[in-house]
């Protein structure tokens, strides 16, 4: 993984990993060990489904640049049903607090969106691919004639 890539995922993990750090805080005051375990099984869910999909989505990028708008659209919106998925799968559980579960898994979501737009801001990332020198020495390796 260049760079750039590993240093957006880490500027995004991190911030939802104390997201879900403060969930597991307060779930644990507010429900127990049941919202603690809620809120640690929401923010791994969040960090797992994201952080694949952020990688499945910078590799879309470098290999197939003009499907990166549409396959960015469409990751998005599975991420986002598969989450509603995972919420209705757990409605009613006995293993954790589903309410902890639930809230963790929106407010992980919201600091790991908003935790990515400003990555991407902050980062310096070429629009425009330079020429390397390599490939420009070889035109001009024959006769100007």
């Amino acid at each position: 993984m260049p760079s750039n890539d590993a240093r957006i995922l880490l500027h995004t993990a991190v911030p939802t990993a104390a997201v879900g750090v403060l969930a597991t805080v307060i779930s644990g005051v507010v429900a127990g060990g049941e919202g603690a375990l809620g809120a640690v099984v929401g923010t791994l869910v969040v960090v797992l489904f994201m952080g694949i999909g952020l990688v499945v989505l910078q590799r879309t990028a470098k290999s197939l640049p003009h499907l990166f708008q549409a396959m960015g659209l469409m990751l998005y919106t599975a991420q986002l049903l598969l989450l509603f998925i995972f919420v209705a799968a757990f409605k009613n559980t006995s293993l954790f607090n589903p309410k902890a579960f639930a809230l963790t898994l929106v407010a992980a979501t919201l600091g790991w969106v908003a935790a990515q737009a400003r990555a991407h801001m902050k980062a310096k990332i070429l629009y425009v691919d330079p020429e390397s020198s390599s490939s420009s020495r070889a035109e001009k390796s024959g006769s100007s004639a």
